[in-house]
């Protein structure tokens, strides 16, 4: 009996070692993350899905910003605390006729190339844009050249990283999502609008109606949906801005990470502007998400099956499949 118990002890042991591997720690430390990402929104992906999707890879990462953030963690936040904001707020008249003259000359709308993967989904719904400066270096050549208006404005406040006019047409939808980096929060400027609470966007649930003139600041990493349930287009500026931290330190990480590593998003309006490392890559992803969307309407309940295999399979490969093997040893 003796030897039996002797066994069981040791295996028990080996696997207790085997648990607190680095392998296993790093496992851990990205679940709980992907977990508080998930727990501290009112809204909820599914929480496999949470666990494979862009913004659950990014969980790490955000959860780093969280900690460090100056700002609340609600998902609607006032523009006007925000000081460097108000220079556009005052010359939103600017932006405006600047968004309406490109409109009119057919500038805002979906890329001429397969070349946009941020955006891939909303262009199916009729959404538009035109991208002033896209996490890149400098403000596209062809901002410069037909907005310089409102580049100039824009040059004014460094740590907007991300600015765009952008369209969601009479009737259109956003479907529910959530974006993947917390180093930034989401500014929206009402510049053509139907002034109507039918043209509404939720943030975690809760609802900003946009207005001409009028602005907001959110935490795009909450989960959020909008719908123009009316007979007129709206026309937005669309910013990222820099996430305000506490830390010094973190500042410059959070600063370097968006001059430097999220330029690989980096976007354009003309086939000759060049496009970020991930943008290169949209034909590719946009081929497979059609495979995927495809199996998707043929047969749901099988797509969603392979889909918890193909998770199974990952994390036993990733986790499972060296840990069996050494206990065999």
């Amino acid at each position: 009996m003796e030897p039996v118990q002797d066994l069981e002890t040791s295996i028990l042991a080996n696997i207790g070692r085997e648990l607190v591997q680095p392998t296993f720690l790093i496992f851990y430390a990205y679940v709980a993350c992907v977990l508080y990402v998930h727990l501290r929104s009112r809204v909820r992906q599914p929480f496999l899905r949470q666990l494979i999707h862009h913004s659950g890879i990014c969980s790490p990462y955000n959860v780093l910003m969280y900690a460090f953030s100056a700002v609340s963690s609600k998902p609607l936040l006032d523009a006007r605390q925000f000081k460097q904001l108000d220079l556009l707020r005052n010359n939103w008249q600017v932006f405006r006729d600047e968004a309406k003259a490109l409109h009119a000359s057919g500038y805002l709308r979906a890329p001429l190339t397969d070349n946009d993967l941020v955006f891939i989904n909303l262009y199916r719904r009729g959404w538009k844009r035109f991208h002033l400066r896209f996490y890149a270096n400098d403000f596209l050549q062809s901002a410069k050249e037909l907005c310089p208006r409102s580049v100039e404005i824009l040059r004014s406040v460094p740590d907007i990283h991300c600015a765009s006019f952008t369209l969601l047409p009479a009737g259109g939808t956003i479907g529910k999502h959530r974006d993947p980096l917390a180093g930034s929060l989401r500014y929206h400027l009402g510049l053509v609008t139907p002034n109507s609470e039918k043209c509404t966007i939720w943030v975690d649930g809760e609802p900003h109606t946009w207005r001409d003139g009028e602005d907001i600041v959110f935490d795009e990493t909450y989960i959020h949906w909008a719908k123009n349930d009316t007979d007129t287009d709206r026309i937005i500026l669309f910013c990222d801005v820099e996430r305000p931290l506490r830390s010094r330190t973190m500042q410059a990480f959070s600063h370097f990470m968006n001059r430097h590593v999220f330029t690989a998003m980096g976007s354009s309006n003309m086939p000759e502007e060049e496009v970020g490392l991930i943008n290169r890559l949209t034909p590719v992803v946009g081929r497979l998400r059609s495979t995927f969307q495809r199996a998707k309407r043929w047969n749901r309940p099988a797509y969603k099956l392979a889909q918890h295999v193909l998770i199974g399979v990952t994390v036993y490969f990733l986790f499972l499949h060296g840990f069996l093997m050494r206990l065999q040893d």
